[in-house]
């Protein structure tokens, strides 16, 4: 598409707060006009869209405008039946990264050290104690746990449980996640946490152009993630 608009304002509505481009409600691709409850969100997305594409008459793809697409699948699918989404995203902590350890004792240590203070958290402010093994082989984690988990994740607003759902299945961590949401982790401390094992490996080896360009992505995953955890608060 291209930009055909000048300005993106906030504008008053029904149910909150609307984003119009010189005066045209913004629309949802799916064709419903979006309608946001949270203005710092509403400021948000309007300044993404006064910046995408960079000036009227220019190329613009729904890659520009990420936080939008966020917001639009918190307002357009999640908002109207929380629960699947919720569930989707509690699954992860039934083979959360940080409960598989390294059978190389070095990386295990350094695992240990940088991933049990997480799992102790949520033993502690969730109530979810969670088994630890070392290689790949799946353990079994307590029902409870698993439970308590899903009760988490399901607390949060539709913007926090769509942000969520990037962010943990960008680190292959429920428990990450929900520590990024309580503010005990910040994005760049949370990617470094993901991200352990194959940093660990790339100082042996040197790095992959591949999987440096992998980890950048994630990092803008988890970095949009916490953006939106932050305004919906």
């Amino acid at each position: 598409m291209k930009r055909f608009w000048d300005t993106a304002t906030v504008q008053p509505a029904e149910h909150g707060y609307g984003i119009a481009l010189d005066g045209r409600p913004l629309r949802l691709p799916g064709g419903s006009t979006l309608h946001l409850d949270n203005l710092a969100i509403a400021e948000a997305v309007a300044a993404e869209w006064a910046t995408a594409g960079e000036r009227k008459g220019a190329e613009l793809s729904m890659e520009q405008v990420p936080l939008t697409r966020l917001v639009g699948t918190a307002v357009d699918r999640i908002a109207k039946d929380p629960a699947p989404s919720a569930e989707a995203i509690a699954q992860y902590g039934e083979a959360d990264l940080l409960c598989y350890r390294a059978e190389d004792r070095r990386l295990a240590a350094l695992q240990a050290e940088a991933w049990q203070p997480l799992l102790d958290w949520a033993a502690l402010h969730h109530d979810a104690p969670l088994n630890v093994t070392s290689g790949i082989t799946h353990v079994a984690q307590p029902e409870a746990s698993l439970r308590a988990l899903n009760a988490a994740v399901a607390a949060h607003n539709p913007y926090g449980i769509s942000a969520l759902g990037i962010a943990v299945p960008a680190m292959g961590s429920l428990v990450l996640g929900l520590a990024l949401s309580a503010g005990r982790l910040d994005a760049a401390e949370a990617h470094r946490l993901a991200t352990l094992d194959e940093t660990y490996q790339e100082s042996f080896w040197g790095a992959d152009a591949e999987a440096t360009a992998r980890r950048a992505r994630i990092a803008e995953d988890i970095a949009l993630a916490a953006r939106l955890l932050e305004l919906s608060r």
